[in-house]
Parts: C-alpha cells; sequence; structure tokens
C-alpha cells in the first residue's frame, strides 16, 4: 500500500469528476486542460490506481475514482465552508445543520421558515445525510439524529410513534374512513422490515387477517410519499408524517400503537453548545417538538 505523500491535484480531480470533463474543468479552475490532466495524472501515480477512463471527448470515473470523489467531495466543502467562516470572521452568523433525509424533508425543511422569520440574520446550512456525524470536526454545529431513544436522556428532543396512515384517495365513494378492518384489502407499506406491523396487529389483536405485505421503503420519507400517493396503508413514524397530516394528505387509523423505543436526540458541537445561535436553534426546535408532542397525546 503506498501512502499518499500530498495533497496536490485533489481540487483538479474534484473538479473533473463533477465535470466528467478536463476542459471544462479547466474552465472553472482557470487553467489548461492538460494542466488539469498532467495533474489528475500525477495523483493517480501517487494513489497507485486509476481514476478516470480516458475517452476522445471526455472522461469517466473508474469505480475507485468515483468512491474517491464522494469523499473528497465532502472534504473539501467542510474545508471551504470553514475557510469562508474564518475569513468572513461569521461564525455566529453561520448555524449548520446536520440531520437525516427523512426528517430534513418531512419535519424540518417545511416549518424552517418559522425559525428564520424569527432569526433572519443566521445563514442556515442544511446537510441531510443517514450517516453518522462527527460533531467534532467543525463541519456541523448541531445534528438531529434519529435512533433508540431512553428516558432521561438530556439529548432527547421527541419520542416517536408508529401509525398506520392513508391517502383519503383510498376511501371508496361514501366512506367515511378506514379501519383495522380494512387493512386486508390494501398493500401494507413499511420502512425495511414487517416486524412493526406485526407487533402492531398483535396489539390490536387482529394477526389472523391476510396481509399484503409487498412493497418496502428504505426511508421513512419515501414510505411517507407512498402513502401520499395512494400506494397503500403506510406504518410510519407519527413525526415523519405529522405535516402530511395536518394538511390533510394523509389520515390516520384508529388503532393501539405497538411500543416502539425510538425517537430523535439533538446533538451539539461541545465548543459552540453555548452560543447563542445554538441555543436558539435549540430553544425552537423543542418547541415545535413540543407542539407536535400535544398533538400526539390528543389521539391517545
Amino acid at each position: 500500500m503506498k501512502p499518499l505523500r500530498t495533497l496536490s491535484g485533489l481540487v483538479d480531480f474534484d473538479c473533473a469528476a463533477r465535470w466528467g470533463s478536463f476542459k471544462l474543468a479547466a474552465q472553472e479552475l482557470h487553467k489548461t486542460p492538460a494542466a488539469i490532466s498532467q495533474q489528475v495524472r500525477q495523483l493517480e501515480e501517487n494513489l497507485g490506481f486509476a481514476l478516470f477512463i480516458r475517452h476522445a471527448r471526455h472522461v469517466t470515473l473508474t469505480a475507485k475514482g468515483q468512491e474517491l470523489a464522494v469523499v473528497v467531495a465532502r472534504m473539501l466543502g467542510e474545508l471551504r465552508a470553514k475557510v469562508g467562516a474564518l475569513q468572513g470572521g461569521d461564525e455566529e452568523s453561520v448555524l449548520r445543520i446536520s440531520t437525516t433525509h427523512s426528517f430534513a424533508i418531512k419535519w424540518l425543511v417545511p416549518r424552517m421558515h418559522r425559525f428564520t422569520k424569527l432569526y433572519p440574520e443566521l445563514d442556515i446550512r442544511l446537510d441531510s445525510n443517514d450517516a453518522p456525524v462527527d460533531l467534532e470536526d467543525d463541519s456541523s454545529d448541531v445534528a438531529v439524529r434519529y435512533g433508540p431513544v431512553g428516558d432521561g436522556d438530556p439529548a432527547l428532543l421527541f419520542r416517536e410513534r408508529l401509525i398506520a396512515v392513508y391517502s383519503p384517495d383510498l376511501l371508496a365513494p361514501g366512506q367515511a374512513e378506514l379501519t383495522l378492518a380494512d387493512l386486508p384489502n390494501f398493500p401494507l407499506l413499511y420502512e425495511n422490515s414487517t416486524e412493526s406491523w406485526l407487533q402492531l396487529l398483535n396489539e390490536n389483536k387482529a394477526l389472523k387477517g391476510r396481509y399484503d405485505f409487498s412493497r418496502g421503503y428504505s426511508h421513512w420519507g419515501v414510505l411517507a410519499q407512498a402513502a401520499v400517493a395512494g400506494q397503500g396503508i403506510a406504518l410510519v413514524a407519527y413525526g415523519i408524517a405529522f405535516q402530511d397530516i395536518l394538511k390533510g394528505s394523509l389520515r390516520q387509523i384508529n388503532c393501539r400503537s405497538a411500543p416502539f423505543g425510538s425517537g430523535y436526540r439533538f446533538l451539539v458541537n461541545r465548543s459552540k453548545e453555548n452560543m447563542p445561535k445554538v441555543q436558539r436553534f435549540r430553544a425552537w426546535l423543542v418547541a415545535e417538538m413540543n407542539e407536535m408532542q400535544r398533538a400526539l397525546d390528543q389521539i391517545g
């Protein structure tokens, strides 16, 4: 294994990977295509493997090149953000938030305008990524992460509950609502595993029915959107479906919930937890979560 002794060429590589062209990368970086090609070639020699497949009019990434491009793009993005903050002295005016895809799309983004209306001076940088976040690398100030939660956890924001939801489009003419008895008539949508559906059916003494578990999804947000589109009845986290329920895009089946031990936690870069921007965002987030909790308590 050859150690990487220089970072020379990484910027050129990142640019060429984004454009799929040495010529276009050269235009962005104000260099010649030959200079870009030479930098990339030297980087390949240092690494010991090819990054691009050269074609007559363009270049394509190799499999290893694709993997490296993802890492380099993230690294350079974090570096540029940090340099920009240091150059502008705007550490207090930029709030960098990391959260998961589903939470960002279905919960945070639809209501983020409320926070920015309160604090218009803040520049929001939102990174939606399901990968674990390292808050000590200074690329994020705060993070909202989904996972197992316990009572007494000071980072706990909201303990989730799974609910069965459906689009009003599934109602037959004159039908007021769907009930547990209607479940065998529709595909039952789930996230990753049918286990939670089986727990809910068991909780409601309805395991003996014949059910269609034919549609699984990898993310809560995609699952909720499938339900909104009328593809079946979904068992989804309440927080993810909350906005669609408020809008009337989804309705909830009245039934007992199964025990569920996951929720959302608020994580913070320890060197920044006392900064006003972090304190303000935390307070706003807690208030929004408490409002959602009150709505959840009303449904029992």
